[in-house]
């Protein structure tokens, strides 16, 4: 009888050993199981909010653009006027609105260029260069009234046409996110 014990001692040993184990490894397999879901969890969070922020940063750009878009056609009509002092202050008041609005869409092509990718950064660039022919043509001298006013309506087109490629750009990069 002592042997047949000593044998059911020993499978007992050997059957818990077994257990503790497979309980061991089943353990170790959950918490890699868990820490690869938490890592996937955690990387697809921060792809989305870098989405998000670079579709806000889109938004934002083309919002000040349109914004620069409508001073920029209020010039316009401002430079059709005839010369006066009052033409005069209001082309000097629109020139002061229009270097604030240009801190803005400077901000907002920067908040682009951080947030990337390059090629959307590299079109928000080309944006905010487009304006500058406007402000060129109206601090030109003002006894050329004419040639003003026609550098600055020739600069609608390439002002214009940046924005499209801008939104071409950010279309694509939020698309291959």
């Amino acid at each position: 009888m002592g042997d047949s014990t000593w044998w059911t001692l020993a499978i007992a040993a050997v059957t818990g050993g077994t257990a503790v184990l497979a309980s061991w490894v089943t353990s170790r397999g959950s918490t890699r199981a868990a820490s690869i879901q938490a890592e996937t969890a955690a990387r697809s969070q921060r792809a989305e909010r870098l989405r998000e922020s670079r579709r806000t940063a889109y938004l934002d750009l083309i919002e000040q653009t349109h914004r620069m878009g409508e001073l920029f056609w209020e010039i316009s009509a401002t430079l059709r006027l005839p010369g006066s002092a009052a033409r005069t202050t209001a082309l000097g008041e629109l020139r002061d609105r229009e270097v604030a609005e240009y801190a803005k869409i400077r901000r907002c092509a920067r908040v682009v260029e951080l947030e990337g990718p390059a090629s959307a950064a590299a079109a928000a660039l080309a944006l905010q260069k487009a304006t500058r022919p406007f402000y060129a043509a109206l601090i030109a001298d003002p006894s050329g009234d004419a040639d003003r006013r026609d550098a600055f309506d020739a600069a609608y087109g390439p002002f214009w046409a940046a924005l499209e490629d801008f939104v071409d750009a950010a279309r694509e990069a939020h698309q291959s996110d």
